[in-house]
């Protein structure tokens, strides 16, 4: 049986957006599924606790590269608060969807995000306490 993708998904796959890793990125997120070995590194850039800039590396199938890369749309522009509330069924929904048998790469995607807001906070948090 065949997974079927959505128009969005291969788009995202063939042609990913923001590809790349960003020099000094204020958050990284590194996420990664032992069992299918996916994983996904998330750079952001944040002005004024906006989303400036998002780029990212990725592994694994057709689903998780374009989860990555609808992920970094997203994000561009959104608050920090905004970003954290991204959900794994609002990227799906991004995609037109997933298969069954690809929702992790929604997953992963989540946590990616999470990780790299997380980043950003907690250097943030050590910037202030240094000045």
């Amino acid at each position: 049986m065949s997974e079927a993708y959505s128009d969005v998904v291969l788009r995202h796959f063939r042609d990913p957006c923001n590809v790349g890793i960003l020099k000094n990125p204020d958050g990284v997120g590194r996420v990664e599924n032992p069992a299918s070995g996916a994983s996904i590194e998330l750079y952001l850039r944040i002005d004024d606790h906006k989303v400036v800039q998002a780029r990212f590396k990725s592994q694994g199938c057709t689903a998780t590269i374009a989860a990555s890369s609808v992920l970094t749309t997203m994000v561009a522009g959104r608050s920090i608060g905004e970003v954290g509330r991204i959900s794994r069924g609002d990227i799906e929904q991004a995609l037109g969807g997933l298969p069954p048998t690809k929702k992790h790469a929604a997953a992963l995607a989540e946590d990616a995000i999470q990780a790299a807001i997380s980043d950003f906070r907690t250097s943030s948090n050590a910037l202030l306490r240094r000045r």
